[in-house]
């Protein structure tokens, strides 16, 4: 059983910054692609980064230039960092690992509000 354990979610005024972790298993941590995925009300569930074993990132659109994806292969952690934060960014974050199959965590809650 893979379990990714999430941490940093909370409620930020717009303009604000989050920083959201992820830990993973070290057996399969170091071969995954990790990434951050987040899903609104009424949404489906979209990519917001992914980053490959060694360090290639990827962003959706709506984050570059804000999010930065990065990793610690050394501590089995993945992390978000959130600038310049909007209240479209308010969502549910899924940390995912993906290697043979898609592995998620339990989500953790991002509110932009004033």
């Amino acid at each position: 059983q893979v379990q990714l354990v999430e941490s940093g979610g909370g409620l930020v005024q717009p303009g604000g910054s989050l920083r959201l972790s992820c830990a993973g298993p070290g057996s399969i941590f170091r071969i995954a692609v990790m990434g951050w995925y987040r899903q609104a009300p009424g949404k489906q569930r979209e990519l917001v980064a992914d980053i490959t074993p060694r360090g290639m990132t990827n962003y959706a659109d709506s984050v570059k230039g804000r999010f930065t994806i990065s990793r610690d292969n050394a501590k089995n952690t993945v992390s978000l960092q959130m600038n310049s934060l909007e209240p479209e960014d308010t969502a549910v974050y899924y940390c995912n690992l993906r290697a043979i199959k898609d592995y998620w965590g339990q989500g953790t809650q991002v509110t932009v509000s004033s």
